[in-house]
């Protein structure tokens, strides 16, 4: 069952980097085709391999349930792979609204990219702890991130919008955090490229040290910038430059894989800006600027109603899920419906953030350019609460 699962899930990643690849195909200039006809023939393969993608996703899931016992969302790997099923699946359902094949060259190497991501962490099927131990687990994190899913496209098409708008300036503020933005998304790509090749020569490094008084060796799969505090090493493959961590963690990181954790982070940061720089010299110009001609002809009014109506449709679904449900069950198992746990408090941010967005579409007329960067910004506020929050600093959600 175990060797199934695994397979399911590699089919998954396989089909969406195909239909990744089907879209990109679809947009991309031919002289000697119609290209009207090319687009077209394109997207129905693309949307008919990422349907494919789902449902082989949707095996592994129901796989996974039945091997561990409950439904699998209760770990970081668990969590960012069901939020790469939620985005296809938003996708699905705003492309057979709009039918807008530019769209899924975006949206689907994020899904690729996102599955990358929740390989490097553990796959392991633990039992759940006694707070996760309750029906409220799947209805909580799956409405969640379902809308979290709804959201991502928001912003694939908010960052779609300003590419066609900012993507062939040469300087700007808007073309600035424009790269920015992009660089931020190849930190995911870098970082599980990093990641998988520190685990193809099996690099390992180990730490001893006392957390709340309890003797914890911490292990680490990517040499260690950071090093827990007051810790001793085990063990420490070698690495140039690295013969030993630069630095200790903050002895205010509580936790028994908290400076890892951090580590993690830290590489995120330097794969990203490799990967950038890489990228730049074979392009020899931005990204920004090489990623412009696959937008160049599209409808912007087009792009910014994608945007708007894909974060409609998922503030409601994910209100239910990250306030409301999450309440109901925080009162079940701990007695309150709400604390100041950094978890509760981001989600509330992550919520007023979206609810300023539509008051201010709505009711002040925020379209185009402004809109498009407020997509784009709940989304790298989602990406902090997924990335800092749950692996950096501590409180009752720190089994994620």
């Amino acid at each position: 069952m175990e060797q199934l699962m695994e397979n399911l899930l590699f089919c998954t990643f396989f089909l969406y980097l195909i239909a990744s690849l089907a879209f990109v195909m679809g947009i991309s200039k031919d002289k000697n085709h119609n290209n009207e006809q090319k687009k077209k023939r394109w997207g129905n393969i693309g949307i008919g391999l990422t349907i494919v993608g789902v449902v082989f996703q949707t095996l592994f899931i129901v796989t996974r349930m039945m091997i561990g016992g409950h439904f699998p969302t209760s770990n970081m790997f668990e969590f960012i792979a069901f939020l790469c099923y939620a985005i296809a699946i938003a996708f699905i359902v705003i492309y057979f609204i709009y039918q807008t094949v530019v769209l899924g060259a975006f949206v689907m190497p994020l899904a690729v990219i996102l599955l990358a991501y929740a390989s490097v962490f553990p796959k392991d099927i633990q039992p759940l702890i006694p707070a996760l131990q309750s029906y409220w687990l799947p209805i909580h994190v799956s409405t969640a991130a379902l809308g979290q899913g709804a959201f991502a496209v928001g912003f694939i098409a908010g960052l779609v919008y300003l590419i066609k708008s900012a993507g062939n300036q040469k300087e700007g503020k808007n073309a600035f955090w424009l790269e920015v933005t992009l660089v931020v998304v190849l930190m995911f790509l870098g970082f599980s490229l990093f990641h998988l090749a520190f685990g193809m020569v099996d690099y390992e490094a180990k730490f001893s040290h006392f957390v709340d008084g309890e003797a914890n060796v911490q292990e680490y799969s990517l040499p260690p910038i950071v090093s827990p505090a007051n810790s001793q090493v085990i063990q420490l493959d070698s690495f140039p430059g690295l013969d030993e961590p630069l630095f200790e963690a903050p002895v205010w990181m509580k936790g028994k894989e908290a400076a890892s954790k951090l580590n993690s982070v830290i590489w995120s940061v330097i794969a990203g800006l490799i990967l950038y720089g890489v990228l730049r010299l074979m392009l020899h110009k931005p990204l920004r600027m090489a990623l412009y001609p696959l937008v160049k002809g599209l409808d912007m009014d087009l792009v910014d109603e994608i945007s708007y109506r894909s974060i409609a449709i998922g503030f409601p679904i994910f209100t239910l899920g990250a306030l409301i449900f999450a309440m109901i069950w925080a009162h079940e198992a701990w007695g309150r419906f709400w604390g100041w746990d950094p978890k509760e408090v981001w989600a509330l941010i992550t919520w007023l953030f979206y609810s300023a967005y539509l008051h201010l579409r709505l009711s002040r007329g925020w379209h185009g350019l402004k809109s498009s960067w407020l997509a784009v910004g709940g989304f790298i506020i989602i990406m902090i609460n997924l990335i800092a929050i749950n692996l950096v600093i501590t409180g009752l959600h720190s089994y994620a």
